[in-house]
């Protein structure tokens, strides 16, 4: 039995999948631009985070571009029968590395493409439409929605997603189109999507946080390292599985191109934290990161 299996499973479209994932974003180079340095060692950590349980893989082909779709499938094809492969459309990089929205219809049915081709997949299980940029703005999304809607009717995407989106956003979204699950920026510092996770869980709907650790900037708060300190983990043990514990609707995704550290994230899976630790936890925000 894995460490991760503590963690328990939850549905995701018509698969289970284990609470503890992988996400592929920090196997590209630095600014999730071009090839790793080492990529061997990127494959390796592939392998050993399946090896160890994990069959959700969060990745996208603007991730390099090409880079983590190609070594995943380099890494893993043919891929195991429990393994459910997560990408997202929505976005693409410029030649200076910049995030750049990539909306219209033809681009969306691009990266459908794009996405099967890299992955060596005939269908994608699921797509996460990514509403681009990392601060969440109102707005319609029912015309790349209705894009996406109609690449699922052709068979070539099995269960639709949404990333970065407001509650009112995701309403919307409903009305076009069923929806897994729901990918947000949130952590234990930064939990404006409380509310919504609560009602995600209801409905029996997955919540995938972006940046479970602070993305780019790692989670900073004395909290956190005390509570860590006292039950011998790390804060980044904690703070996945203050996540897990949070609510049961709730998938991780952490990412690293490091082995110690993906044992470390694997590991987060069978760490039970006492009431005193999550009263704590509860009680910060972004104010309360120091």
């Amino acid at each position: 039995m894995s460490s991760i299996d503590a963690s328990g499973t939850f549905k995701l479209g018509t698969r289970s999948v284990k609470r503890m994932g992988y996400g592929a974003m920090q196997l590209a180079g630095p600014r999730v631009f071009g090839p790793p340095g080492d990529p061997d060692a990127a494959r390796a950590v592939l392998r050993e985070a399946v090896a160890n349980g994990v069959n959700h893989i969060d990745t996208s082909d603007f991730y390099g571009p090409h880079v983590t779709n190609r070594l995943i499938r380099e890494a893993l094809h043919p891929y195991p029968d429990d393994l459910v492969i997560v990408t997202k459309i929505g976005a693409r990089r410029g030649d200076d590395a910049s995030w750049l929205p990539a909306s219209s219809a033809e681009e969306l049915k691009q990266a459908v493409h794009d996405n099967l081709r890299n992955l060596g997949l005939d269908v994608l299980e699921v797509v996460n439409l990514r509403v681009h940029g990392l601060a969440l703005t109102e707005g319609s999304i029912e015309a790349p929605l209705t894009v996406l809607a109609e690449l699922q009717h052709k068979g070539l995407v099995r269960h639709i997603g949404l990333s970065n989106v407001t509650p009112t956003q995701l309403a919307e979204g409903r009305r076009i189109a069923e929806i897994v699950c729901v990918q947000n920026h949130y952590n234990v510092i930064h939990r404006d999507d409380d509310a919504l996770i609560d009602d995600l869980a209801r409905e029996g709907i997955a919540y995938v946080p972006f940046f479970p650790l602070g993305g780019f900037t790692p989670l900073q708060s004395t909290t956190l390292s005390g509570v860590a300190e006292r039950l011998g983990a790390t804060p980044m043990q904690v703070a996945l599985a203050w996540l897990l514990q949070r609510a049961p609707n709730i998938l991780l995704i952490p990412g690293t191109s490091s082995m110690a550290h993906l044992h470390e994230n694997l590991a987060a899976a069978a760490l039970s934290l006492p009431d005193t630790a999550l009263a704590e936890l509860g009680s910060l925000d972004k104010a309360g990161a120091a």
